[in-house]
C-alpha cells in the first residue's frame, strides 16, 4: 500500500471490513455458542461484539488521527522496544491466523470437491488459496483493488442471504433447547475476542482513511454486522444440524460450483488483512524492509504450516490472543484517550510501569477465564487495567528508560 495517500473512504472501509467479517471462522466460531442455546447465545454474540466493536473503533480511530500502523501507536504507551516485542507478538498470531484461515478453506473447498467431482486434494487447496492470497497482496491497492474488493463483498453479502435461509428456513433452530457444558461468560468471552483479535491491525488501514471518523467508524459498522451475522450463522447452524462447516449448508443449498467461489473468496478477503498487517507489524522492527515484501513472506509461513501443521482446535489460539491484547489495548486507550498522551516520543525506548501493569493483565485474564466469570474475562480485564494504570501513571513517571 502507498502510505503518502489518504484515499480511503467511509463506504471502502464499510466493505473491507465487511469483507473481513465473512469468513468460515466467525461462522465456525459461532457455532462455539451452540450450548447456550439460540436466545441466550444472540445475547452473547450482540453484547460481545459491541464491546469489541467500540474498543476495534477506538483502535482505529489513533491510526486515522496520528497516520500510524497500529503496532507502532503502542510506542506512545511502551516506548520502541515494548512495540518491538507486540510487534512479535503480533506476527506470531497473525500467521497463525493465516495458516488457520487457509486450512479451514481448503477443507470446505475439499468436501465441495469430494461432493461434486470425487475429488480428495486437501494439500493443493491449501496450496491453490494460498497462492491466490499472495496474488491478492501483490496486487495491493494499486490495479482496482478497491473496486475488486467492493465487488467481492456484495458476492458475499449474496451468500450470506442464502446460507441464512438455509439454516433459518424452518424455524426449528428458535425451539431446540440449550444443551448446557458452556457458560454465558465463555461465549460472551468467544463474541468479544474476534473483535480484540483485529485490534493489533485496524489502524494499519484507517491510515490512510480520507476522513479520520468515518475511516473508524466505517471499518466498526463493516465488521460489527459482518461478524454478528457469520456468528447468528454458525449459531444456527450447530442448534440445528449439530454441523456449522458452511460447505455442508452450501451444498444442502444446491449452490454447487459457485459455493467453492465463494469459500475461497471470503478466505483471500480475509486472510488478505492478516498477511499484510503481519507485514505491517514487522515493518515496525526493521523500517527498511517493504510491507508487502513481508506480507508475501509471512503467507508462504501460513501456508507452510496448513500444510504441516494440525490446527483443531483454536479456542486456546483465541484465549490467548485475549490475554495479551486486552491488557496491552486498555493501556493505549487510557494513555491516549484519558490521558491525553497521543506523540510518540522518539527518545522513549521502554516504560517499566505499562510492562509490569500488562503483564499483570495477562495473569488477571487467566483469573477471570478459571473462573467463568457472568461477563467473561475481557471487559473486566481491560476496566481493571485501565483504573490501574491511571491511578499509577503519575506517580511512576520516572519509570521509562529513554535514549540518553
Amino acid at each position: 500500500m502507498n502510505e503518502n495517500t489518504n484515499t480511503l473512504s467511509f463506504n471502502n472501509y464499510l466493505f473491507l471490513w465487511f469483507g473481513a467479517a465473512v469468513s468460515i471462522a466467525e461462522i465456525m466460531t459461532g457455532g462455539l455458542l451452540a450450548p447456550l442455546g439460540f436466545q441466550s447465545g444472540m445475547v452473547a454474540i450482540i453484547v460481545g461484539h459491541l464491546v469489541g466493536t467500540i474498543l476495534l473503533v477506538l483502535a482505529g480511530l489513533i491510526g486515522a488521527r496520528e497516520r500510524i500502523p497500529a503496532l507502532v501507536s503502542t510506542r506512545i504507551s511502551f516506548g520502541a522496544y515494548g512495540s518491538y516485542l507486540f510487534s512479535v507478538l503480533n506476527v506470531l498470531q497473525l500467521v497463525g491466523w493465516t495458516a488457520v484461515m487457509i486450512i479451514s478453506a481448503a477443507r470446505s473447498a475439499n468436501e465441495i470437491a469430494k461432493a461434486m467431482w470425487g475429488m480428495d486434494y486437501l494439500q493443493l487447496w491449501s496450496v491453490v488459496i494460498g497462492g491466490l492470497v499472495l496474488l491478492w497482496i501483490a496486487l495491493g491497492r494499486e490495479g482496482g483493488l478497491k473496486k475488486a474488493n467492493m465487488v467481492a463483498v456484495f458476492l458475499l453479502f449474496g451468500v450470506t442471504i442464502v446460507l441464512s435461509t438455509v439454516v433459518f428456513k424452518d424455524g426449528i433452530v428458535f425451539s431446540v433447547p440449550s444443551a448446557g457444558g458452556l457458560s454465558f461468560g465463555e461465549a460472551l468471552e468467544l463474541s468479544v475476542i474476534m473483535p480484540l483479535s483485529w485490534l493489533p491491525l485496524i489502524a494499519d488501514y484507517t491510515r490512510f482513511a480520507k476522513d479520520k471518523k468515518s475511516g473508524a467508524l466505517g471499518s466498526g459498522i463493516g465488521y460489527f454486522v459482518g461478524s454478528c451475522w457469520m456468528y447468528t450463522i454458525g449459531l444456527g447452524a450447530a442448534i440445528v444440524a449439530n454441523n456449522p462447516e458452511p460447505s455442508a449448508m452450501m451444498l444442502a443449498a444446491n449452490m454447487g460450483l459457485s459455493a467453492l467461489g465463494v469459500v475461497i473468496l471470503s478466505t483471500v478477503t480475509t486472510t488478505f488483512l492478516d498477511a499484510y498487517s503481519a507485514g505491517v507489524s514487522f515493518a515496525n522492527i526493521f523500517p527498511q524492509l517493504n510491507e508487502k515484501l513481508v506480507a508475501l513472506i509471512m503467507t508462504l509461513i501460513g501456508i507452510f504450516l496448513a500444510l504441516w501443521v494440525d490446527i483443531e482446535n483454536y479456542e486456546n489460539f483465541l484465549m490467548a490472543i485475549g490475554s495479551v491484547f486486552a491488557p496491552l489495548f486498555a493501556i493505549l486507550l487510557t494513555d491516549y484517550f484519558i490521558l491525553k498522551n497521543r506523540q510518540v516520543q522518539a527518545d522513549l525506548l521502554v516504560n517499566w510501569s505499562a510492562i509490569g501493569v500488562w503483564a499483570l493483565g495477562i495473569y488477571l485474564y487467566y483469573q477471570f477465564i478459571s473462573m467463568e466469570f457472568v461477563i467473561g474475562a475481557t471487559i473486566p480485564v481491560m476496566l481493571i487495567t485501565a483504573l490501574l494504570y491511571k491511578i499509577i501513571w503519575g506517580y511512576t513517571k520516572q519509570w521509562k528508560y529513554c535514549k540518553v
